[in-house]
């Protein structure tokens, strides 16, 4: 029997989603994921591409990281049931610290219908995150820790239903949670070095946020993955993927001169 992590704290934070267009015994509603800073605003967004991949509804999208901003992972679940959450940022689990390939035998976060959950941070106990901010990629949680930049710079969303759909919810009170490993020797790969303009997640200061254990066996397969490539906003630009440059005139709002003279008018 498998176990999901569920916060005890509420949280207020809302977040736009899409609804799943699918019929038939797919999840009806919505599940979004949006990256919020700590003032409480969404960060600048850019839709990429949304698609389907067998019965898994893919969502990938840009978002704008500031340097040594602190930021939180947002997931909103409008629909009638549970979900388990799988969550990965720069390719590592954010509860264990392991490496991330979205899977349902991975440690995940529960969010109960018509509910919400903010994610802070790399957790490293039952009741302690280490806060997420963006940064460089040496300073990265993922390459100090574990020489790994294979997913550097994307926040990783996998959604997971319920098998045996209702299930009476058990909560039981954690012994211990996995704790991410500590920062080893390993050092700055040559990969790294070739990366000076990526964005990368750092291991911050401790913040309370207690969880409990809950009951929930996940489906083999995710109905919906949302991937998320932060990047600084010089490197948005750069990739055109944001408009940067000055705005075009327009033709019919734009204050103009008096009317001039037609080419050889004399007058009277």
């Amino acid at each position: 029997m498998r176990y999901a992590l569920s916060a005890v704290l509420a949280v207020i934070m809302m977040a736009a989603g899409a609804a799943y267009p699918h019929g038939g015994d797919g999840l009806k509603g919505e599940v979004s994921v949006e990256v919020v800073s700590d003032r409480g605003n969404t960060l600048l967004t850019v839709p990429h591409r949304d698609f389907w991949k067998g019965g898994t509804r893919v969502i990938k999208k840009y978002v704008e990281a500031k340097k040594g901003e602190n930021y939180g992972i947002v997931i909103r679940n409008m629909t009638s049931e549970r979900i388990g959450v799988v969550v990965a940022v720069d390719g590592r689990n954010i509860i264990s610290g392991k490496r991330s390939d979205l899977k349902s035998t991975e440690d995940m976060y529960l969010v109960d219908s018509y509910e919400q959950g903010r994610y802070d941070g790399w957790r490293t106990d039952q009741d302690t995150v280490h806060r997420f901010y963006f940064t460089e990629p040496g300073d990265s949680y993922s390459a100090k820790t574990f020489n790994d930049a294979s997913a550097l710079g994307v926040i990783a969303v996998a959604v997971y239903r319920e098998k045996d759909r209702p299930r009476p919810q058990e909560l039981k009170r954690r012994e211990s949670a996995p704790a991410a490993p500590s920062a080893g020797s390993a050092e700055r790969s040559k990969s790294l070095a070739e990366k000076d303009e990526a964005a990368g997640t750092g291991f911050g200061e401790g913040q309370f946020s207690p969880t409990v254990r809950v009951v929930f066996e996940p489906e083999r397969t995710p109905v919906q993955k949302t991937l998320v490539k932060y990047e600084w906003r010089e490197t948005l630009c750069r990739k055109g993927i944001i408009n940067c440059g000055q705005e075009g005139r327009n033709r019919l709002w734009d204050e103009a001169e008096y009317a001039p003279f037609p080419p050889g008018y004399r007058g009277n």
